[in-house]
């Protein structure tokens, strides 16, 4: 027997067709006609949402840019040089990493017809390994800048964390060190120049299960122009060997950069701003990935969709089963009420034949950014409200070939206002048939209760399970780290009740010539990995805090999976 969601739809899907329902059934006539409406309604948002159109998405055809590094190297192996290349801490200085703002699209506050309330079925995942990430709760760190921008990603036998500044190395079956933490920009000291010196954060770590190898990344940027993107690729799947590193220098402020793993290239996407702050463009990139596992010169192709889109997401490899032969890389932000999806052909030998085509518009329901895309999410005994990054998806954009069918799952945050109101809840997705008739096969507003809930990281497992991990607070509930899951054979649309994965016992304070101002700062992202050995174990990181402050944070590595996966 499946598990009873109670959910609480409420009309305000965006397709026409059904808001001329709508208006024929919700008039103020008998109780039973309305309730056949609202019926009648809840099976239209269930279904389905295609991609709207008929017509071919415009393409643009060769890489508007092409980029060759401006150094690369190999570096000795990294644990010698964690012992090297840690700063003085008696040099501590306390640092609030820049976040560029993009253009919002804030549609008006409506019903959300997939919102999710009420009695729930229990969770069915099993809780594994948890232990301490990076941050003040590990011996002998100093947290140097906020937020942390805590991810991960997990190797064969290892857990690589990278947090704003440092990165470390654990073994994934103890959680304990391998590595200590050391300095982001160690990696680059063969390189010399900006990548070497500028520890400027914005890090991505990503395992490419398909190779063996690890793929790191973060900004130099401090005092740019110039800016760079520096990519580091290792030599073996030990994360503590040698790298392939690379610096390339980047026309404008390359921010909020994140990178996927795809077979023909390591894809990643920037929002790019000039040297005063202002937005101008997101940038689709592809680097030529066969290159840089053999250390060789490794150029970039970049488009660019234009002004009017922000926040691209790269779809990111999850599983041993690689996309169809000759697929593209998929490109998704949000729009007004909608998704956009693009694909991206990328062609190292003659950059002339790269391709990228879309938008392709794909109908979802109704939304509204959490906060307005800023900073509301409260939290007991303090002033600041904290930010929800709902400007943007959130990282990843993950992908998975089930054989019969291809899906991609992404989220953001969104505010509730009927028939409650809540500051922040989890909008998750999953398409199928990116490379053909994108459709929403299934989404969901995550909202049990009036607390806030975002920074979501989700992803699904071989069988199709799912689960999204993100960060949890109220009035009453110091930020915490949780998530919530569901089984493939679960009514479309619902998540099981949550799980609460770590108890937060402090807020974020108000400290404002510390922070500069912007003490509401928290993520920007978190990070949902699956498990290359079994496929099935999911490993999430999140930040928290021990006590009520600043510059105190704290991040938690935790593990599950679904007991029928094996």
């Amino acid at each position: 027997m499946a598990p009873l969601f109670i959910m609480d739809y409420v009309p305000g899907c965006i397709l026409a067709s059904q808001r001329k329902l709508l208006a024929t059934y919700a008039a103020p006539v008998a109780r039973s006609v309305a309730c056949l409406a609202a019926m009648i309604l809840l099976v239209l948002c269930s279904l389905p949402m295609p991609a709207t159109g008929a017509e071919l998405p415009p393409t643009l055809h060769g890489a508007q840019r092409v980029m060759i590094e401006v150094a690369r190297a190999t570096t000795p192996p990294l644990r010698d040089l964690a012992r090297l290349n840690s700063s003085p801490r008696w040099l501590w200085q306390p640092r609030t990493i820049p976040l560029g703002r993009v253009p919002l699209l804030i549609a008006p506050e409506q019903f959300d017809p997939v919102l999710q309330r009420g009695r729930l079925p229990a969770s069915a995942t099993k809780q594994g390994l948890d232990f301490e990430g990076i941050g003040a709760g590990l011996p002998g760190f100093f947290v140097e800048g906020i937020p942390p921008d805590p991810n991960l990603s997990v190797g064969a036998t290892q857990i690589v964390e990278w947090v704003n500044l440092s990165f470390a190395v654990f073994d994934k079956t103890t959680g304990v060190l391998v590595m200590e933490p050391v300095d982001g920009n160690a990696l680059w000291s063969a390189l010399g120049g900006q990548c070497a010196a500028d520890n400027d954060g914005d890090p991505i770590v990503k395992y490419d299960q398909l190779a063996g190898r690890w793929l790191m990344s973060q900004l130099a940027v401090t005092g740019g122009p110039p800016f760079y993107q520096c990519i580091a690729v290792s030599k073996t799947s030990d994360a503590t060997g040698s790298y392939n590193v690379y610096a390339y220098r980047m026309p404008d402020f390359n921010d909020y950069p994140k990178v996927a793993v795809w077979p023909d290239a390591y894809y990643l996407s920037f929002n790019m701003f000039d040297a005063l702050g202002n937005y101008l463009q997101p940038e689709a990139c592809a680097m030529d990935r066969a290159a840089m596992l053999a250390g060789a010169s490794a150029p970039i192709e970049c488009f660019s969709p234009g002004s009017s889109y922000f926040g691209l997401l790269p779809s990111d490899l999850d599983g041993s089963t690689p996309p169809p032969t000759g697929s593209p890389d998929y490109f998704v932000s949000y729009d007004v009420n909608s998704l956009d999806l693009w694909r991206f052909h990328a062609n190292f030998a003659n950059p002339a034949n790269a391709t990228f085509s879309g938008p392709i518009n794909i109908p979802v329901a109704p939304f509204t950014p959490a906060c307005d895309g800023g900073h509301c999410i409260p939290q007991p005994d303090s002033s600041v409200r904290l930010d929800s990054l709902a400007d943007r998806l959130m990282y990843r954009l993950a992908y998975r070939n089930f054989g019969d069918h291809e899906s991609l799952v992404a989220d953001h945050s969104i505010k509730v206002s009927k028939p409650v109101r809540v500051p922040s809840a989890v909008r998750w997705y999953e398409i199928r048939d990116p490379g053909g008739a994108p459709v929403v096969f299934q989404q969901g507003t995550y909202a049990p209760n009036e607390r806030a809930r975002w920074m979501g990281s989700v992803a699904m497992d071989k069988l199709g399970d799912l689960a999204v991990g993100y960060s949890e607070s109220s009035a009453t509930m110091h930020p915490s780290i949780a998530y919530a899951s569901r089984l493939a054979s679960d009514p479309l649309g619902g998540l099981r009740a949550e799980t609460l994965a770590f108890r937060g016992r402090g807020s974020q304070l108000e400290k404002r010539r510390l922070c500069k101002k912007q003490c509401y700062r928290w993520g920007d992202y978190s990070a949902m990995a699956i498990d290359p050995a079994d496929d099935c174990t999911f490993w999430y990181v999140n930040e928290y805090l021990a006590r009520s402050g600043n510059y105190n944070w704290h991040t938690r590595i935790v593990s599950f999976k679904f007991p029928g996966c094996s």
